[in-house]
């Protein structure tokens, strides 16, 4: 490459979509790229020309290391939807016209589903236009819903916090050995998937129990036979504890925690989604006159970096140094993929992909790794997401609290 780069993210953040910013900029220099911009806020900021330069940032490896260290998007993120082409040709113009400005060669976003469709657009129309520019995808989503790919960075990080929490909710919540039971439900994120809530099942282990049952959005959820199974689990224990996703829905497609009230809509149409464990909780108090505690995990399961897992770390960083590397061969309108080559020891490399089979698809946890009932996870989900949540990064501590790097 001879011109310069800019990398950019978007959608919800993790705790290491920063490490693939890192492995753009430590490939792009390894290059000898001239200047290695980020945008900020995403394209939202970039038709802003809103950028910063990243080796005021990254000039040494403390740089890079503390960026590795610091959750949720350090160039800023967005929820900005890039309008179809046909009749918003100025807006795509815009984008080109700023990227010829800077002698910008090159564009990198990380983000998910979303992100992944406007790589596929503004590759689309430079492939159109005959524009020089090209366009890679960087994957990210705790979500994992990323199609393609074995798995997304940001998912192993996301499920270490989960299991890491519940069990010490299980403990906590078995510490009293009261008469009566006590019924804690655990919201967590996924609006169509479930593979953040498959993580509670990693809690289980020769120390713990885990948790009681595990409901994903992948099984209808049907109420009365919910509260059915919360009796029969109380009659047998003094402690429950249950793992419920932000998008279960009943029969008729809504969503449990749209019952009875209105949702708020974000840019993409996608509802708003919060609620379910108050809901259920409070339904279970009233039909049973038990005990219960509602638990929403919300944006900690994605800014807990200083419980990130390592192998996300390094795979996060690995996906953004391959990008750079795909692109100075000359690709363009392609994603990064994890392709899993190995078990026993776990390895995984990568690949680039054709942003069209990915962008606009979501992928789900598999039948085959939902137990019969519908209230778990299989083995065969363990093997799959137990090697992604290993190792550790020790945060630097500054005063006691973990130092990150913030944009000036």
């Amino acid at each position: 490459m001879k011109g310069n780069i800019v990398v950019g993210q978007s959608g919800g953040p993790t705790a290491v979509i920063n490490s693939s910013v890192a492995g753009v900029y430590a490939a792009a220099k390894k290059l000898g790229v001239k200047k290695i911009y980020g945008m900020v806020h995403g394209i939202e900021g970039f038709l802003e020309d809103k950028m910063i330069d990243l080796a005021e940032y990254l000039d040494d490896e403390t740089g890079i290391e503390l960026l590795k260290r610091t959750p949720s998007a350090f160039l800023g993120s967005c929820r900005f939807k890039m309008p179809k082409i046909e009749g918003h040709e100025e807006v795509y113009e815009k984008i080109f016209e700023i990227m010829e400005k800077h002698d910008i060669e090159c564009l990198f976003y990380a983000g998910g589903n979303d992100s992944m469709d406007t790589v596929k657009m503004l590759s689309d129309y430079a492939a159109a236009h005959n524009k020089p520019q090209r366009f890679m995808g960087v994957p990210k989503t705790i979500d994992n819903d990323l199609p393609v790919t074995d798995h997304c960075p940001g998912y192993g990080s996301a499920a270490k916090y989960i299991a890491t929490s519940l069990k010490e909710i299980i403990r906590d919540n078995s510490s009293f050995g009261a008469k009566k039971p006590t019924i804690c439900i655990v919201e967590i994120m996924g609006r169509n998937a479930g593979w953040l809530t498959a993580a509670a099942a990693l809690a289980k282990g020769d120390d713990c129990e885990g948790c009681d049952a595990i409901y994903l959005p992948e099984k209808v959820f049907d109420i009365d036979q919910f509260v059915a199974d919360v009796k029969d689990l109380a009659e047998r224990k003094s402690s429950v504890v249950i793992a419920v996703s932000e998008g279960v829905k009943v029969a008729d497609g809504r969503y449990v925690c749209e019952i009875g009230r209105e949702v708020a809509v974000d840019a993409f149409g996608h509802k708003q989604m919060s609620g379910t464990a108050v809901m259920l909780a409070e339904k279970i108090a009233a039909e049973t006159g038990l005990k219960t505690r509602a638990i929403e995990f919300s944006t900690l399961q994605r800014a807990a970096t200083h419980l990130a897992s390592l192998t996300d770390i390094n795979e996060a960083f690995q996906v953004g140094h391959d990008a750079v590397m795909a692109a100075e061969e000359g690709k363009t309108g392609m994603m990064i993929t994890l392709d899993r080559n190995g078990e026993d020891p776990y390895q995984c490399g990568t690949s680039a992909y054709d942003i069209h089979a990915i962008a606009n698809v979501e992928r789900k946890v598999p039948d085959e790794w939902i137990t019969a009932d519908g209230k778990g996870l299989t083995e065969g989900y363990e093997k799959y997401a137990r090697p992604l949540i290993m190792g550790e990064l020790r945060p630097l501590f500054v005063n006691g609290t973990p130092r990150h790097l913030v944009r000036k």
